[in-house]
């Protein structure tokens, strides 16, 4: 059996002509001087092997022509300066020599254009970090009525000197304000500021020759599907250190986005994952140690050194200052609390509760099982102990138990589970059903194997629904997927994340007899299937009944992509098809859910919320006069909490004066609306399968 790593998570044709575009101020491009980096032949070797890898062995078969080329440009482009800040409108336009004769370099194993673009974005960013040093002597005025938009993307790039100097003092403005509004004194705002950019500064005189071909050569992995990547030695032994290494601190890993430090996954069962009140996307701007310790700015750090100051003894005490991934325009960082700890692999298992809900003047007593990853000792498995750690093991035992309590209905929670082990997805499925297909893979080469359940042993035939929502991927779509396919179960939620590849790990040492390290690339060698052919990649599972959700497919999980593989579909595997539900009850299920919404005050109030935060998010012009700012801000901030109450989530405070309450410490468990509602929802499946009329 291969092995496979299942992990989470209109290009613009300028003329060729290197002069200046019309009605744009020429700046000559700086110079080259002495301390321009520059590539070593072994990253000439690695470019060439790299490319021939991609294009040969890559799920997605792609040639390596102008219109590829022309791709990884912008991407290179948009991964140096994607806030369109450094580079100059007539830099950009100097550069247009290389859209087309990327491939040629790649394959000739030239990084001609990589370095030069890069160097020209050092010496940008010289003249940039000049700039900032000369306007922090004095705290901005605050009493100008004037705005700056913070979506840069379409922006274009400034096309003089002086256009990117007002830019700039924007931007700083804004910044400052943000740290003014948290009730810092201008004098401190300044010297936090000063510090923001001596950090920037300090990570960028650090980044080598190793770093530059890292972001160029992703820039190309990347162009063909968004987890085909390239690790430099450096990044290949962080990144098996974290596989390996044991899990103590807040439970979250990081990375690098551009001068933030990114939260990339959470760890069930860590502190982060059991607070609440962190997700994946979400960025670290400040850290500070106990109850006490000042906030040091990490903007501009990199991860090493943030990882530093985030990690600590256990029980030991660690605040954040987060800007949360779904933050609108001006919304102020939110301060919270985290206690360290060592990551029990006991809290990453599946747990078992009793629920009541009273549906239509009837109490129903419901088992859920939450299963936050799809977890599994191999090395157990491998040896056949007795009783090893499985996701599979767990629930079958949960499932005897909740039989004996007489339950009405079982409700499976897979809401936030990014996937795990594929051979867990298969066997839980086998839980619920009789012998037969699970999962289609499809490789490369374009076999295809069906993997199936061979246990025709069913543990739990009654009542069954599935929570999932936007974060829930790879091997949870694969179960849900099946469960909705054998029609065995009500799937409940949003559109899961549509994250249906399967990548693997290639050590570049095996190909290229290098006497240094060469580091590996992740790479995209199959898609997975549904037993009725249609492919989990960016579509997802889309549930029988959906709930209202914060999180759009344009904005998170695969179809936000670019890059994203493309659904498609394959011929169905056999299958036979439960008799536990069918397309009539779903609808009489649905219907009443409609009618539901109608009269459910906490739904209708969640919904209303859902779409104020949209109108809210698309709003990103904010303004830079204190006063107006500090009432866009107390808005904003009013939305959120009403959000996170209505959806029973814990709210983080944005006040550094006042703590984060643990959810532990409230009088009352908050109520989860959302299995509140799939409890009725189940309630309703039950009440119809009894009474079909």
């Amino acid at each position: 059996m291969r092995k496979y790593l299942i992990t989470l998570v209109p290009v613009l044709m300028l003329s060729l002509q290197p002069g200046p575009q019309a009605g744009m101020s020429a700046v000559p491009l700086p110079p080259p001087s002495a301390d321009d980096l520059k590539p070593s032949v072994s990253q000439e070797h690695v470019e060439q092997l790299v490319a021939r890898l991609l294009t040969t062995h890559h799920y997605r078969k792609v040639r390596l022509n102008d219109s590829l080329s022309s791709v990884v440009f912008d991407n290179y482009l948009k991964e140096l300066d994607g806030n369109k800040a450094y580079f100059l409108a007539s830099d950009v336009n100097s550069f247009e020599k290389y859209r087309n004769n990327i491939d040629d370099q790649l394959i000739n194993g030239e990084l001609t254009a990589a370095y030069d673009i890069y160097n020209v974005f050092r010496k940008r960013y010289q003249e940039r970090n000049k700039f900032v040093q000369e306007n922090f002597v004095k705290p901005f005025d605050f009493t100008v009525d004037e705005t700056f938009n913070t979506d840069r993307e379409k922006a274009n790039w400034p096309k003089s000197i002086e256009e990117q100097n007002d830019l700039w003092r924007k931007l700083l403005k804004n910044q400052s304000l943000e740290l003014k509004l948290t009730g810092k004194a201008d004098t401190s705002v300044v010297n936090s500021m000063k510090s923001r950019y001596k950090n920037l500064d300090r990570y960028m005189n650090r980044i080598k020759a190793e770093d530059v071909f890292q972001i160029y050569m992703n820039s190309f992995a990347e162009s063909l599907d968004p987890h085909t990547n390239y690790m430099s030695p450096r990044s290949a032994d962080r990144f098996n250190q974290e596989m390996s290494a044991s899990l103590e601190g807040i439970g979250a890993l990081l990375q690098e986005d551009g001068d933030y430090i990114k939260i990339s996954d959470i760890v069930p069962g860590g502190p982060a994952f059991k607070s609440k009140l962190l997700t994946k996307g979400d960025k670290i701007v400040g850290v500070a140690q106990g109850e006490g310790g000042q906030i040091v700015n990490i903007v501009g750090y990199q991860v090493d050194d943030a990882v530093k100051l985030i990690k600590g003894p256990k029980g030991t005490t660690v605040r954040l200052q987060i800007q949360s991934n779904d933050a609108i325009a001006g919304a102020p960082p939110k301060e919270i609390r985290l206690v360290r700890e060592k990551i029990k692999l006991e809290e990453q298992r599946a747990k078992k509760e009793v629920i009541e809900v009273t549906q239509n003047q009837k109490k129903y007593k419901l088992g859920v099982i939450t299963i936050p990853v799809f977890y599994r000792d191999f090395e157990g498995a491998r040896k056949r102990e007795e009783g090893f750690a499985s996701t599979t093991g767990d629930v079958q035992k949960f499932l005897n138990e909740l039989k004996a309590e007489k339950v009405d209905g079982v409700v499976v929670d897979l809401r936030d589970n990014g996937g795990g082990s594929l051979t867990e997805a298969i066997t839980l499925t086998g839980l619920f059903i009789s012998r037969g297909p699970v999962v289609q893979v499809k490789e490369a080469q374009g076999d295809i194997e069906v993997q199936t359940d061979p246990d025709p042993s069913i543990i739990y035939d009654g009542p069954l629904a599935v929570m999932v929502n936007r974060f829930s991927a790879s091997a949870s779509e694969i179960f849900a997927a099946a469960i909705q396919d054998y029609k065995r179960g009500l799937i409940v939620g949003s559109q899961t994340y549509g994250k249906g590849t399967v990548q693997t790990m290639v050590d570049l040492n095996t190909w290229l007899k290098e006497s240094e390290k060469v580091g590996q690339v992740k790479m995209t060698i199959a898609k997975f299937y549904r037993i009725n052919g249609s492919s989990t990649q960016h579509k997802g599972v889309t549930p029988d009944i959906e709930l209202p959700s914060a999180f759009s497919a344009e904005e998170y999980g695969e179809s936000s992509q670019p890059s994203a593989l493309p659904w498609d579909q394959i011929a169905s595997a056999r299958f036979d098809v439960t008799r536990s539900l069918d397309d009539k009850i779903i609808t009489k299920i649905r219907e009443r859910y409609e009618q539901r919404l109608k009269s459910d005050t906490d739904m209708k109030q969640l919904m209303a919320d859902f779409a104020e935060l949209k109108r809210a998010k698309e709003k990103t012009v904010v303004s830079l006069q204190e006063s107006k700012r500090k009432k866009e801000r107390d808005d904003a901030e009013k939305r959120r909490k009403s959000i996170s109450a209505s959806a029973g989530e814990p709210v983080a405070t944005n006040d550094s004066t006042t703590p984060a309450k643990d959810p532990k410490d409230a009088k009352a468990p908050k109520k989860d609306l959302y299995l509140d509602e799939c409890g009725k929802l189940l309630a309703d499946y039950i009440a119809f399968t009894k009474n079909p009329q």
